[in-house]
């Protein structure tokens, strides 16, 4: 059975360019097309669509606005299509943080240099949102994530893009309440991400205390565009301080550092403590920013004084790169199926023994203090 889609734009070249990518793969099908965001929120009650893609800009009704009626009147994962400007940047996460759970740079050049890779990614990312059994309401205030992606050769063994599949290997799923910290004593977090992670890191950083012990470090799949902005959102929100990573910076405790869009953010170390590399990275490399790249360094520079976590996305970014950390002791989760927006990049390390907790979003800041923080 295809995935039901209705696409949203007032222009009617946009709205049947989208169609014709969408309709050329055999498991998704546009059942209705809208020009406004009320004929958008009219279309969403009566048709029941499993994926809707949104314009931000449109006559009658925005798409911030149709976004929030959709999310009110009948819950559908919601794909926003942006420009990648800081304008773009601005109305794209307050599109995000009024329910919306992905976006795409509207501009096909600005998805992948390739055409065919930008319209398969297109393919899959309404894939992997209409796939979910049901969707459930996230917490908000937040923003949703967008993936650097070409999906094109792998980076440090990693497969670019993941289908979605059940997990071959057991991993024990876990609550706040069963787990029992280890005393294991730790100098760094990290946390990588795709798919619906902004909405995860919201909800795990806004609960972590001001005096968090230990440096963090985030990775999350995003355009150079919206990382400031993101950065700037969850400093505002957060405890801890929160910054957009910059070459040469010293972790310091109580301070995460989100890896810039379109770079790679490694780690070296420096004494007891750490510094930030952020550099441009090879062109080949298919996501910028890169998980294996910074779990990777990470491995070399703190060896097994690290709890590396993977949150929800698509596609298996992180797994070589925890595999290294496991390795040399590094204790690593991954956030539970139930729960992830779409159960890629955790389900590749789960499914992989790499893994020795799997937990519910809802958990997983109350089991990150529990573990790390040292009472």
């Amino acid at each position: 059975m295809a995935i039901k889609v209705l696409v949203v734009d007032d222009s009617s070249f946009f709205r049947r360019r989208v169609s014709e990518i969408v309709n050329q793969d055999p498991e998704l099908e546009v059942i209705a097309t809208a020009s406004n965001g009320a004929e958008a929120v009219k279309m969403a009650a009566e048709l029941n669509p499993q994926v809707i893609t949104m314009d931000i800009e449109m006559p009658v009704m925005d798409g911030i606005t149709a976004v929030r009626e959709i999310m009110a009147k009948c819950p559908t994962p919601i794909l926003m299509f942006s420009s990648l400007t800081h304008d773009g940047a601005k109305a794209t996460l307050d599109a995000l943080d009024a329910g919306a759970l992905d976006f795409l740079p509207k501009r096909f050049e600005d998805i992948a240099t390739n055409k065919d890779d930008a319209i398969l990614l297109l393919q899959q990312r309404v894939k992997a949102l209409g796939r979910r059994r049901m969707f459930r309401p996230i917490a908000r205030p937040v923003v949703a994530s967008t993936p650097s992606v070409r999906p094109t050769s792998n980076v440090l063994g990693t497969t670019s893009i993941a289908s979605h599949t059940p997990a071959t290997a057991p991993v024990r799923t876990s609550t706040a309440a069963s787990i029992r910290a280890s005393g294991k004593q730790y100098k760094l977090l990290l946390i990588g991400t795709s798919t619906g992670g902004p909405v995860a890191l919201q909800k795990i950083l806004t609960q972590f205390p001001a005096n968090y012990p230990h440096p963090i470090l985030l990775i999350q799949h995003m355009p150079a565009a919206f990382t400031p902005a993101f950065a700037s959102r969850l400093n505002g929100l957060c405890k801890i301080e929160v910054k957009e990573a910059a070459n040469g910076d010293l972790l310091k405790p109580g301070c995460a550092y989100l890896a810039p869009g379109g770079m790679q953010m490694m780690v070296e170390r420096t004494g007891g403590s750490g510094r930030l590399k952020v550099i441009a990275g090879s062109a080949d490399m298919n996501y910028k920013p890169c998980v294996d790249i910074t779990f990777a360094s990470a491995s070399k520079a703190f060896s097994g004084d690290v709890l590396a976590v993977v949150l929800t996305g698509m596609g298996a970014d992180g797994r070589e790169g925890a595999r290294m950390l496991k390795a040399v002791g590094a204790t690593i989760w991954a956030q539970d199926e139930a729960s992830c927006v779409v159960y890629g990049m955790p389900q590749a390390v789960a499914s992989a023994g790499i893994a020795t907790q799997s937990i519910a979003l809802d958990n997983m800041a109350e089991c990150i203090i529990k573990e790390s923080v040292r009472v």
